[in-house]
C-alpha cells in the first residue's frame, strides 16, 4: 500500500496543473521611469502625462528624472479658476484634466524636479485633495456670485494665497545637480520640446483627418485632437512601441471588464449569436447573472469582442465610454493563449500582482481609448500626410 501511494504521488506530481488566472509574457517594452502614486487626488492626467514625458526624456538621451506633478497641478488649477470665473461658472471646475494641460502648462510655467517642489504643504506624504478641492470650489463660487457687483482686484491674489498655502510657494530659481535654473530654463534644458506632441482620437461624429475639440467634461481647456479611423489610431500605437516610443493613454476604466485587483482589462464576447457549437449551447442556457459571473471571473483567457468603429461611437454617444483615467502604454504582451495585450503603467502606486503595471487586451484599447498622446515622430508618415502635418 505504501508503495502504491508513493507511485500515485509521483504520477500526480508529473501531471501539469493549470492554475486559474492569466499568465502574461511581455513582448517589446519601452524604458520607463518608476511607478508613482496619485493617492487621493484626481490628478491621473498629470501623473500619466509627466510619466510619459519622463520616458520621452530618456528616449531622447536625457537622464532619468522625476518631474513635479504638483507644480503642474497648482498652476493649472489657477488657469482653470480664472476661466471658470470668466465663464460665470459655466465650466467643469474639478481636479480632472487632460494630457495637453501638462504640455501647455510646461510651455507657460516651465517645470521643476520633484525634489524642488513636492506640493504637499498640508501635512500628508501623498496627495490628498478632498479639502483642497472643496476649498477652491467654494472660493471661486463665492467670486462668481459677485457680491460687490464688480470683481475686486484682490480675488486672484486670494486664489494664489490658497494655492500657496496648500501646495507651497513656487520657487523663482532653484539649484539642481550643481546648476542654477528657473522653471522656464529647466524646461528649455530638457531634450524634448512640447510642440512635438500631438493627441489623436477616433470618432465618427467629426470628419476623419481633421482636428476637433474632444467633448469631455475634463477638457476645460477646449484643446483639440486629430481624428483618424480606428485602424490608423491603432497603427500609431503599434508604430510608436515598435520604435521605442511610449504612449500617453486616456481611457475608460469604469468597466466590468476591468479588474483593479487582478490588474487586467478585457472585453469578453457576450453575444451568443457570435458563438458556435458547444459554446453557444452553454452560454445560451445560462441566466444573465450566471453569464456575467462567468464572463468576468477572470479565471482564464476567453474569446473577446471584435471591435468596430461603430461600437466605439455608440459607447461614446451613450456615455458608456467616459474619459475617467490617464495611463501610459509602455509595451506589448501576450497571455497563455497567445492573445495580444498592452502593458500599461498606472499611477496608483506599486501594488497588485504586477507592482503597479496592468495588462489591457488589444480589444479593450481599441474599444475604450478616448485619445492618445504621441510624439509626432512616432506617427507613420502616411498618416501625418493625411493630417497635413
Amino acid at each position: 500500500m505504501k508503495k502504491l501511494i508513493i507511485t500515485l504521488l509521483v504520477l500526480t506530481l508529473a501531471v501539469p496543473v493549470m492554475a486559474k488566472g492569466y499568465k502574461f509574457t511581455d513582448g517589446k517594452l519601452v524604458k520607463t521611469t518608476s511607478v508613482k502614486n496619485q493617492f487621493r487626488s484626481g490628478t491621473c492626467w498629470c501623473f500619466s502625462a509627466l510619466s510619459y514625458l519622463e520616458n520621452e526624456i530618456m528616449r531622447a538621451g536625457g537622464e532619468e528624472m522625476d518631474l513635479s506633478e504638483m507644480w503642474i497641478v497648482r498652476n493649472i488649477y489657477f488657469e482653470k479658476a480664472v476661466k471658470y470665473v470668466r465663464l460665470h461658472g459655466a465650466l467643469n471646475f474639478a481636479v480632472g484634466g487632460a494630457f495637453h494641460d501638462v504640455t501647455e502648462g510646461i510651455k507657460k510655467y516651465g517645470i521643476v524636479p520633484q525634489e524642488v517642489y513636492q506640493g504637499l504643504n498640508y501635512g500628508t506624504e501623498l496627495p490628498h485633495f478632498n479639502e483642497i478641492d472643496a476649498v477652491l470650489k467654494a472660493y471661486v463660487d463665492a467670486i462668481i456670485k459677485n457680491p460687490n457687483r464688480t470683481l475686486t482686484t484682490a480675488w486672484q491674489a486670494g486664489l494664489n494665497g490658497i494655492l500657496d498655502a496648500y501646495f507651497g510657494v513656487m520657487p523663482e530659481k532653484f539649484e539642481y545637480k550643481g546648476k542654477s535654473y528657473t522653471p522656464q530654463s529647466f524646461a528649455a534644458s530638457l531634450p524634448i520640446k512640447m510642440d512635438d506632441y500631438i493627441s489623436l482620437s477616433s470618432f465618427t461624429h467629426h470628419p476623419f483627418y481633421t482636428s476637433f475639440v474632444i467633448e469631455v467634461p475634463d477638457n476645460w481647456m477646449w484643446a483639440s485632437v486629430y481624428n483618424v479611423p480606428l485602424e490608423e489610431m491603432m497603427a500609431v500605437v503599434d508604430n510608436a512601441l515598435a520604435n521605442d516610443y511610449s504612449i500617453g493613454w486616456a481611457s475608460d476604466v469604469s468597466e466590468k471588464g476591468f479588474s483593479r485587483t487582478k490588474a487586467i482589462a478585457i472585453v469578453p464576447e457576450d453575444n451568443v449569436d457570435n458563438m458556435s457549437g458547444t459554446d453557444a449551447e452553454r452560454w445560451g442556457a445560462m441566466s444573465e447573472k450566471e453569464r456575467n459571473e462567468a464572463l468576468y471571473s477572470f479565471d482564464k483567457p476567453g474569446k473577446e469582442k471584435k471591435i468596430t468603429q461603430q461600437m466605439r461611437q455608440t459607447a461614446y454617444d451613450n456615455y458608456q465610454t467616459t474619459d475617467d483615467h490617464g495611463m501610459v502604454i509602455i509595451g506589448t504582451a501576450t497571455d497563455q493563449s497567445g492573445n495580444p495585450y498592452f502593458k500599461v503603467k498606472n499611477s496608483w502606486g506599486v501594488r497588485g500582482p504586477y507592482e503597479g503595471y496592468y495588462y489591457f487586451s488589444r480589444p479593450f484599447v481599441e474599444y475604450k481609448t478616448m485619445s492618445v498622446m504621441v510624439n509626432k515622430k512616432a506617427v507613420p508618415q502616411s498618416i501625418l500626410d493625411k493630417l497635413g502635418l
